[in-house]
């Protein structure tokens, strides 16, 4: 026992961390770190091993940096390659496939860069321009500080909110990794350029290939990585261009499928083969972008950055700096310039383009929310330590100056966001910044279509859409559940058809109302859901005649307005219910998030059995 207690605190510890709020903490303590080892007696130490060479030689080939420059140049790429592989999710199959999203999230993306840039100039320039070359520090927002003060400053819930703010940190990120590229590079070398060019050009033609091994993108992400370190063009770019290369789709049905078949042979004859052929049809189900997004996004929050922090935070602030600093433009200028123009330039911006009708908020997001959510924005630190680094040197000056400046904008962006939230949810009653978490209406057994006992202890609502390939039938989920829960559970089904997406789903959803007006619901539901493959008029009839209904009626009833209605009174109630997709699970009235296999839903159910329990037992007691 003894031994297990600090297995499970360990195991906890890593959990949280794994977390926002527990990534942006761990920063904030290797930062802290940084700059009590800069200020102590061992400040030499802290100096000399940033600047100690590493490298390494393969034949005529060689590659000699000191270890500030490896951290900079070498795992920071790893950085922004990340961030270019969320790019092209977010472009594929994400936010920025809605065309209103996408407008306001260029227009406060551009307006957060530009105005930030603009403010630190004329703050910089007003005082006779020594330390202008610095404007790029003021650009970027650090997007897991960000999400990390939004957790912990925010509001109860802002999934919502945090999902716009990352929609702006992808146009946010993908400009200032641009200006990084673009400004602040080195001299040209054409070769190791056209080398750089030809690694591109390989990984568009491994994504137009449909190559789904991974192998091959990361050979040539490592030599577009050496080719852009000799070409004088800073690494961070070639990071960012090489994940929006890899292609990322959409989970497939079928793939999936051929997977659980491949499971299967494994499970009836396991073997080396079958083991290597399973592995093989589970890397064919999901993209390769999504794949090294899984494997680089915890090393990247959790090793990456906090070493970053811990190279670049270390500001020696003894010898009269702090004064120095804010008697000196760059420190007010990055200061002004993160905070106020990230605050002017999402913030205003974005709700002066709602008001215009260029773009729309997202559901359950409110003005004082954006406000603070711009104010957090103005957190830069990864992105504006590394360009002050590239305009400056990180020791010089000029270079610590704009590091405090960096550092204050931090404390002072997370505490007027703040301020903000709160007086959003005391003003304006801004209390969340989310969809809808409670089913809208209840369950009503006149209406809704229940399978299992109508007083079970509990209750699991499913948004279904007839051509949904994840949906519980589809998946065989809600077989698991009820062979689980047996009459403890009663399962209800109601209506979301994506017409986007699916174009049967709705008239599937009015065939299954016309089904019901025959009492024939979950006859017909189990029944279609094997064939959503073929959802024409004519499969329906065919589909009703093979269930012995009256094909006359059920002809008749697919064109009746209260069979139109039932489905639009459910599809109404999921957007007031924060239901967007299907499947969209409620255990006991509260819309579950995450996974929703199975194994997952058990447990959210038995940890809300044992809730009610307790109140129980406190009831009675």
């Amino acid at each position: 026992m003894q031994n297990a207690r600090p297995a499970r605190g360990l195991a906890r510890l890593t959990r949280w961390l794994r977390t926002e709020s527990g990534s942006a903490l761990l920063l904030v303590c290797v930062t802290a770190v940084a700059l009590v080892w800069a200020n102590s007696p061992a400040s030499a130490a802290y100096v000399d091993l940033w600047h100690a060479g590493v490298g390494f030689d393969l034949g005529p080939f060689g590659l000699h940096m000191d270890l500030h420059h490896w951290v900079n140049d070498g795992l920071m790429v790893i950085f922004f390659f990340v961030i270019g592989l969320e790019v092209r999710q977010e472009f594929a199959h994400g936010s920025l496939r809605d065309r209103s999203r996408t407008r306001l999230a260029v227009i406060a993306g551009v307006a957060g860069v530009a105005l930030p840039a603009v403010i630190y100039v004329l703050v910089v320039g007003a005082s006779g321009g020594e330390g202008l070359s610095g404007w790029g520090a003021v650009v970027g927002t650090d997007t897991a500080f960000m999400l990390g003060a939004l957790a912990v400053v925010g509001p109860r819930l802002s999934g919502q909110l945090r999902v716009f703010l990352l929609t702006l940190t992808v146009v946010d990120d993908f400009l200032a990794v641009s200006i990084i590229g673009f400004v602040y590079s080195e001299q040209i070398r054409l070769v190791p350029i056209l080398i750089a060019l030809a690694c591109l050009f390989g990984l568009w033609l491994l994504g137009r290939a449909r190559q789904w091994h991974a192998a091959p993108y990361v050979v040539l992400v490592v030599v577009l990585w050496i080719a852009t370190l000799e070409s004088g063009v800073h690494a961070s770019l070639a990071g960012m261009l090489a994940g929006l290369l890899i292609p990322s789709f959409a989970t497939q049905r079928q793939k999936v499928v051929a997977a659980k078949a491949l499971f299967r042979d494994f499970w009836q004859s396991p073997s080396a083969a079958s083991a290597r052929a399973m592995d093989r049809g589970l890397a064919r189900g999901i993209s390769v972008n999504e794949r090294l997004h899984e494997v680089l996004r915890m090393p990247t929050a959790l090793i990456v950055v906090p070493v970053f922090a811990l190279a670049n935070a270390g500001v020696d602030l003894r010898g009269g700096l702090l004064g120095e600093a804010f008697a000196s433009p760059v420190t007010w200028g990055v200061i002004i310039g993160l905070v106020v123009g990230k605050l002017l330039g999402i913030g205003v911006v974005t709700l002066i383009a709602v008001r215009l009708g260029f773009g729309r908020l997202p559901d359950g997001v409110g003005q004082g929310s954006v406000v603070g959510g711009a104010a957090l924005s103005g957190i830069g630190f990864t992105v504006s330590l590394l360009i002050i680094g590239l305009a400056f040197g990180s020791t010089s000056d000029l270079g610590r100056e704009a590091t405090v400046g960096v550092l204050v904008s931090m404390v002072v962006a997370t505490a007027l966001g703040w301020v903000i939230f709160r007086v959003a949810a005391r003003r304006w009653g801004e209390e969340t910044a989310d969809l809808p978490m409670v089913l809208d209406p209840p369950v009503d057994p006149e209406v809704d279509h229940i399978r299992g006992p109508e007083d079970a202890q509990l209750t699991l609502v499913e948004y279904i859409d007839f051509e949904c390939p994840f949906c519980a039938h589809t998946t065989g989920s809600w077989a698991d559940l009820q062979r689980h829960f047996g009459d403890d559970l009663r399962y209800v089904v109601r209506h979301l058809p994506l017409e986007s997406v699916h174009p049967h789903a709705l008239l599937a959803a009015h065939a299954a109302e016309a089904a019901a007006r025959q009492n024939r619901f979950w006859d017909w539901h189990d029944y279609v859901f094997p064939r959503q493959d073929a959802l024409e008029l004519q499969d329906l009839v065919r589909y009703a005649e093979e269930l012995g209904l009256d094909a006359v009626q059920f002809i008749d009833d697919l064109e009746r307005a209260d069979v139109a209605a039932r489905v639009e009174r459910d599809a109404v109630g999921a957007d007031a219910s924060g239901a967007r997709g299907t499947p969209t699970f409620f255990v006991d009235g509260r819309r579950h998030l995450g996974s929703f296999d199975a194994r997952t839903l058990i447990s959210a159910l038995e940890q809300r059995r044992r809730g009610a329990r307790t109140q129980e037992a406190d009831r009675l007691h």
